[in-house]
C-alpha cells in the first residue's frame, strides 16, 4: 500500500510542478479576473487563459505531439487550426458580417487616419530589428500595434511561429487595454479645443454603394498586394453577405455562432501555447514592450494626423477620431466618444470614428500583407 501511494504521489501534478508551471497558472488566474471580473475582452481572454491554465498543468498532455501509439492531445489537434493559419480568416469573415463600412464610404478621407495608425507596426518593426530580432520576428512584433489579435496571430504562425504565444497574449491584452491606453495619450496630443469639436453628420450611403465597396475594395487590394487577399477577401465576402440581405440566416450564424466559436477555439489554443518553460523569457519581455510601444505609436500617429486634418479643414474635424484608427473594433471608436462627451456632452463622435476604426482593420489586413511579402517563405 505505501508504495501505492508513494507511485501515485511521485506521478502526480504535485510532484512535477515547476516554478514556470506555478508563475503561468498564476498569470492565468489573473488574466481569468481581467475577464471576469474586470471584463477586459471577456470573450477572448477567458479562453485563453484558460487555456494557459490547462498546458501548464503538469502531465496533463494536452499539447502533446501525436507520436506512435500516442494519439496526442486535444488541444494539439484543436490548434492546428491556428497553426494552419485557418482561425484568424475565419474570424475576419465573421467581423466582416458585423461591420457597417457605411461612415468609411461616406467619409472616404477618413482611411488615411486608418493608414496613419499603421505606423506603429513600423516603428516597432525597425526598434525591434535594432534589437537584434530577425526581420521576420520583428514583423510578428510590429503587426500587434495593428490593435488585431487574429492579424498578429495569422502573421505569426507564418513568420515566427515560436513566439506566438507572447505575441497573441500581448496583442489581445492591449486590445483589452484600449480603454486605458488610449485616453492618456489622446488628451496629451490635443488642446481641450480640439476635443470639444462638433463634427457634422455624414451623409446617406446607398445600399448599391455598400454591395459595390466590399468587392471593389477586394479586387484593388489584391492585386495590389496579393499576401494581403486571405484575410481581406474573408473581411470582405463576410461584410457582402451582410450588405447583399438576401441570405439573413448565414449573417446571424457569422455575427453570433460561428463568431464565438472560433473565438473560443482560437483563445484555448492560443493560450495553450503559453507554456512556461517557453513563455518566460527575456525575449518575451521584449516583445510585451515593443507592443505596447507599437500600439501607442499607432494612437499618436493617427491623432496627429487627425490635428492635420483639422486645421486642413477649418476646426471641422475632430482629432481624436485619428485614435480610432487603429484596428480594435469597435473599442477605440467607443473610446474617442467618451473622450468627446466628457469634454462636451452633446458631442456624439462614435459613427465618425467607426470610419477610421474600420479603416484600420483593412490597414491591418494590408500591413500584414506587405510583411508576408518581404519576409514570408
Amino acid at each position: 500500500m505505501g508504495k501505492i501511494i508513494q507511485t501515485m504521489l511521485e506521478t502526480s501534478g504535485f510532484a512535477n510542478l515547476t516554478f514556470n508551471n506555478l508563475f503561468m497558472l498564476v498569470l492565468a488566474c489573473f488574466f481569468l479576473y481581467l475577464g471576469i471580473r474586470r471584463g477586459y475582452e471577456p470573450y477572448l481572454m477567458v479562453p485563453i487563459a484558460f487555456g494557459i491554465l490547462l498546458v501548464n498543468l503538469p502531465l496533463a498532455g494536452l499539447m502533446n505531439e501525436a507520436i506512435g501509439n500516442n494519439p496526442g492531445g486535444l488541444l494539439y489537434y484543436l490548434y492546428q487550426g491556428t497553426n494552419l493559419g485557418i482561425y484568424p480568416p475565419l474570424i475576419f469573415l465573421c467581423l466582416g458580417a458585423s461591420t457597417d463600412f457605411g461612415p468609411l464610404i461616406a467619409n472616404p478621407k477618413t482611411i488615411l487616419l486608418g493608414g496613419a495608425a499603421q505606423f506603429g507596426i513600423f516603428a516597432a518593426f525597425f526598434l525591434a530589428t535594432a534589437l537584434g530580432m530577425t526581420p521576420a520576428e520583428s514583423g510578428s512584433v510590429g503587426i500587434i500595434g495593428g490593435a488585431d489579435g487574429p492579424t498578429a496571430i495569422f502573421v505569426t504562425t507564418r513568420l515566427a511561429p515560436h513566439l506566438l504565444s507572447a505575441i497573441a497574449l500581448a496583442a489581445y491584452s492591449y486590445m483589452a487595454l484600449v480603454p486605458i491606453i488610449q485616453p492618456p495619450i489622446i488628451r496629451f496630443l490635443t488642446t481641450e479645443k480640439e476635443r470639444k469639436v462638433v463634427m457634422t453628420q455624414t451623409r446617406h450611403v446607398s445600399s448599391i454603394e455598400k454591395i459595390l465597396f466590399p468587392i471593389v475594395t477586394t479586387i484593388f487590394i489584391s492585386l495590389v498586394v496579393p499576401s494581403a487577399t486571405t484575410l481581406i477577401g474573408c473581411l470582405m465576402l463576410g461584410n457582402l453577405i451582410r450588405e447583399i440581405k438576401v441570405v439573413p440566416k448565414l449573417t446571424e450564424t457569422l455575427q453570433n455562432a460561428m463568431m464565438y466559436i472560433v473565438t473560443i477555439l482560437l483563445g484555448v489554443t492560443v493560450g495553450a501555447k503559453a507554456d512556461g518553460d517557453l513563455f518566460l523569457s527575456p525575449t518575451t519581455l521584449k516583445i510585451i514592450f515593443l507592443g505596447l510601444l507599437a500600439f501607442g505609436i499607432g494612437t499618436a500617429s493617427g491623432v496627429l494626423l487627425g490635428k492635420v486634418m483639422y486645421k486642413l479643414s477649418g476646426g471641422e474635424i475632430n482629432p481624436m477620431i485619428g485614435a480610432a484608427g487603429v484596428s480594435a473594433v469597435p473599442m477605440a471608436a467607443r473610446v474617442v466618444q467618451k473622450e468627446g462627451q466628457k469634454e462636451n456632452p452633446g458631442n456624439y463622435l462614435l459613427m465618425h470614428a467607426m470610419g477610421p476604426n474600420v479603416a484600420g482593420v483593412i490597414g491591418s489586413a494590408v500591413a500584414a500583407g506587405v510583411l508576408l511579402a518581404f519576409f514570408g517563405a
